[in-house]
């Protein structure tokens, strides 16, 4: 089958560029490196399982010394400056990577390996054979690269299975793939969207423009209608006066302050030291502020301790946070002498 071969009028602008042969290079080693999966990784000595023992004693055995049987020079040790895990990739602007596209395309296009057909196949079932006489008479290099529209499907089955042909679709045309390929192979569909590439994502913008515009004219949706309020409940029925003046006693007798003689944070079994040291009436438990002990009459500490806190009761004392001086047992034995 004889090649259709198209005549078509390459744009200057992207096929008859300067080649900038060091931008080619970073684009391309970027693109490589971008490709490195980055999992590789090793185990230090200090990730290796084991050697937490000392293998053998330090002197008397004619050995080297040695400290783990995971360091680098053993078997099994770990590994020094192995790789890591890591990210390859490298930032490269969009503008560096279509310049140096340009560059790899003028370069092939100055020495006449840039090839326009109108079609691989023709009719709509897949032929590889129609597409190898097609592309054999188009040149005798080993390496093509087919660029081929995205919907072109039928083409892309034909040239798929294909050892010496890479296909692309247009909107993946790279550097590197250029720079492989001996020859470059575009269908007419193919050509014509890669140069209209930057029209149509103007063309593109331009519409996303006029639709965000047209939106912003809308009339604005008509205001929600306010709720209406909520009736109002009907008015608890007031308590008769005995049930307020009962509780209102209630909560008296609840908040009734502590009596004034009361020692401060003891509760009101307490009482407060006398100025002449004597026990008030009926408190007759002394208790100390410092050690948080009471003693009760008859103990073997009563009459040697000075009050600084009085209570009605030992078990007033135990709830104000005070322990028995001596003890439970002093305690039960004061209380048996008594």
């Amino acid at each position: 089958m004889t090649a259709q071969i198209v005549k078509a009028d390459l744009p200057a602008e992207i096929f008859d560029v300067q080649t900038n042969v060091p931008l080619i290079h970073q684009v391309v080693v970027a693109q490589l490196a971008a490709a490195r999966q980055g999992t590789h990784s090793t185990k230090s000595r200090g990730e290796v399982r084991g050697g937490g023992r000392k293998p053998h004693r330090q002197k008397g055995t004619g050995r080297a010394r040695a400290g783990s049987t995971r360091a680098p020079h053993w078997t099994g040790g770990g590994v020094v400056h192995g790789p890591t895990p890591r990210d390859y990739s490298q930032r490269t602007p969009k503008k560096m990577k279509a310049a140096a596209l340009r560059g790899a395309l003028s370069d092939r296009a100055r020495h006449g390996r840039i090839h326009v057909v109108a079609s691989l196949v023709q009719g709509d079932a897949p032929s590889t054979k129609e597409a190898v006489s097609l592309l054999s008479g188009l040149t005798e290099r080993a390496n093509l690269l087919v660029v081929l529209d995205r919907s072109d499907v039928v083409s892309m089955k034909s040239v798929r299975n294909l050892d010496h042909v890479h296909v692309i679709a247009v909107d993946q045309l790279n550097t590197y793939d250029v720079l492989c390929a001996d020859d470059v192979v575009f269908t007419q569909a193919a050509l014509d969207t890669f140069v209209a590439g930057p029209v149509a994502k103007t063309q593109a913008a331009d519409v996303k423009v006029e639709v965000v515009e047209a939106a912003a004219e809308k009339p604005a949706k008509a205001a929600k209608a306010p709720k209406a309020d909520k009736a109002e409940k009907p008015a608890k029925a007031e308590k008769p006066a005995k049930v307020v003046e009962a509780e209102a006693e209630a909560e008296a007798e609840v908040t009734e302050a502590p009596a004034e003689d009361a020692a401060e944070g003891f509760g009101p079994d307490s009482h407060a030291k006398l100025e002449d040291g004597s026990a008030p009436e009926g408190f007759d438990v002394k208790g100390n502020k410092d050690s948080m002990k009471y003693h009760v009459p008859g103990s073997r500490w009563y009459d040697a301790t000075e009050a600084e806190v009085w209570f009605r009761s030992a078990d007033a004392a135990k709830a104000a946070g005070f322990v028995p001086a001596g003890g439970e047992a002093a305690q039960q034995i004061s209380e048996e002498e008594k």
